[in-house]
């Protein structure tokens, strides 16, 4: 339901630009005195609990927010996505990321039809398919068992099945159920990423699952290519059949590559890539490594955001009031970066995930109707586990330019420590820098302060803390598949919200294209060279010059490549 009028010349906008001026003549300090605005600024559900306190905001302002949400015709946008309409205006497709965690009995439309059997059917061969493999009914060419999966995807393909994996791998449940198995990605096309991803690997212990919808992505079909040509140089070229496997639609692709399109995974075209972890795109090498159970309780705990996020009032609704919130910080207060803080080591792939989720999504300069937005959109993502992030780059977000932070906390460990003697346990210390870091933020440290604890006059300006800076918290009761699908859907959510409010297309990435184009004509310009000794042409100076320094480099590689070279760890 996109409007012609840009958000900006709302009254609803205009009012909060106005209402700014209030803003910057608070504190944090006394705006966390007021107890019940606090109290009004918690939200639980489902054992999740968000304080938004710390954020530079009143209650007036969320209500003026709700305000700018409803200008936005935000209820809408997000009754229009779960109903199917082609919110992807520029693609013509869904928006259905939603139907992929969708209970076996529900009912969401697309074009007409409940794509939900379809979702669950792929769901049930996954769970049919993973079965056989991890019982040692489907082994390899020679007979012995697959154990070790590499998962070959790039983008969205990649970095939200490694996210999971990572956080899934010292969850004592997943772990048991992993016990024997390896998982690994290989996305970049950089022959090291392949050298380091076969290191240790025998060809007849590994299966290989290519993920690519057409199955014409450039960097992931050289990678398959090259890890064919492993398994095939090992095994002969029988061997792909039983050792490769395909996450895609294009079935005559996938055949004439040499896998058996019965061992192909559908997913659809209302699956963005960024959105695709809970496809096949993600559930297929998770499965094989720690069992379909355990993967449906991840899309269990996503499918209990996807609910709240449909049906909660906004007052109440964790994705909206964090969308919301994050639209203040940007467009009105001027912050254009956010840090994602997780104080959970499984964690440390969560933001460079949210990293594209957000800025593929929202990095955008036109509304949905291809309008120039006058205000700047989207936001620059990062992020660390703490306390690594502490010792890294807190530095500036408590004394340098201002970064809205996201704290997430656990309050049970997967993997508790503690040692006789000491006086917390390893959590406790890891936990005790989560509560105090945003009221260090917050608050600060005033000159006078330092006065009284009798600092150096000449420091003093150096170990002034002006605080007034905003953050909020997120508290888990444990990090468990189930939670894990809630964060992961927390988020799709909240950057869903974020540009329903902007009103930009969140669900293409044209962005991406040119730099691709561009590389075609690289690539042809380094095969007319290798081979036929062409001059470089058709780029520019500077283009140039580096070109023929890497061709001076790479005078080694003449000619058609007649042989094959595979790395050598």
């Amino acid at each position: 339901m996109a409007s012609s009028t840009l958000i900006c010349n709302t009254e609803s906008w205009n009012d909060l630009k106005a209402h700014l001026e209030d803003i910057k003549k608070t504190h944090l300090r006394d705006l966390m005195s007021d107890t019940e605005r606090c109290k009004s600024m918690m939200v639980e559900f489902d054992g999740l609990l968000l304080d938004y306190s710390r954020q530079r905001a009143t209650l007036e302002t969320m209500d003026m927010l709700f305000k700018l949400a409803e200008a936005a015709h935000l209820k809408q946008k997000i009754n229009s996505m779960y109903s199917g309409e082609h919110i992807n205006k520029t693609e013509n497709r869904s928006v259905l990321h939603v139907a992929l965690r969708a209970s076996r009995d529900a009912v969401i439309q697309s074009d007409g039809k409940n794509v939900v059997p379809d979702v669950w059917g792929v769901l049930d061969k996954i769970q049919n398919f993973s079965d056989k493999v991890r019982n040692g009914s489907w082994v390899g060419v020679t007979g012995k068992a697959l154990k070790d999966v590499v998962a070959i995807g790039i983008g969205g393909s990649y970095l939200g099945p490694l996210f999971v994996h990572t956080a899934l791998q010292t969850d004592p449940e997943a772990v048991e159920c992993a016990r024997g198995r390896q998982l690994r990605f290989l996305a970049n096309v950089d022959p090291i990423d392949v050298a380091r991803n076969l290191t240790g690997l025998n060809p007849e212990t590994t299966l290989v699952v290519v993920v690519s919808k057409t199955f014409t992505t450039a960097e992931t079909m050289l990678n398959a290519r090259t890890l064919r040509e492993w398994i095939s140089s090992a095994l002969g070229p029988e061997a792909v059949a039983k050792h490769m496997v395909a996450v895609s639609t294009n079935l005559m692709l996938v055949e004439k590559f040499g896998i058996d399109p019965n061992n192909a995974f559908a997913f659809w075209d209302w699956v963005g890539g960024r959105y695709s972890v809970c496809s096949a795109v993600g559930v297929l090498p998770l499965s094989l490594q720690y069992g379909f159970p355990i993967v449906e309780k991840f899309l269990m705990g996503a499918s209990s955001i996807d609910q709240h996020f449909y049906s909660a009032p906004f007052e109440k609704n964790i994705p909206v009031l964090l969308g919301l919130l994050s639209v203040w910080n940007v467009s009105f207060l001027g912050h254009p970066a956010r840090a994602i803080l997780p104080y959970s080591q499984a964690l440390e792939k969560f933001a460079p995930h949210i990293q594209q989720v957000s800025m593929e999504s929202n990095g955008k300069g036109v509304s949905i109707d291809g309008i120039q937005l006058p205000f700047d959109a989207g936001e620059i993502d990062f992020g660390e586990p703490g306390t690594n992030g502490q010792h890294s780059f807190y530095q500036l977000i408590h004394q340098g330019c201002v970064v809205p932070c996201d704290f997430i906390g656990v309050v049970k460990s997967q993997q508790p420590v503690y040692l006789q003697g000491e006086l917390v346990t390893n959590h406790d210390e890891l936990m005790s820098n989560f509560f105090a870091q945003p009221d260090a933020l917050a608050y600060g440290k005033t000159p006078e302060e330092l006065q009284k604890e009798n600092v150096p006059q000449h420091l003093i300006p150096h170990k002034t803390f002006s605080g007034n800076r905003p953050s909020l918290s997120l508290l888990l009761p444990l990090l468990n598949a189930y939670n894990i699908g809630q964060l992961l859907a927390l988020y799709e959510h909240r950057i869903a919200v974020e540009g329903f409010i902007w009103d930009i297309n969140s669900f293409d990435q044209w962005g991406v294209e040119l730099g691709k184009s561009l590389a075609s004509q690289v690539r042809k310009q380094l095969h007319a060279s290798h081979t036929r000794g062409e001059p470089i042409k058709g780029f520019n100076f500077s283009t140039t010059t580096m070109l023929g320094k890497y061709l001076e480099a790479s005078s080694d590689i003449k000619g058609e490549l007649t042989t094959t070279k595979l790395p050598q760890i």
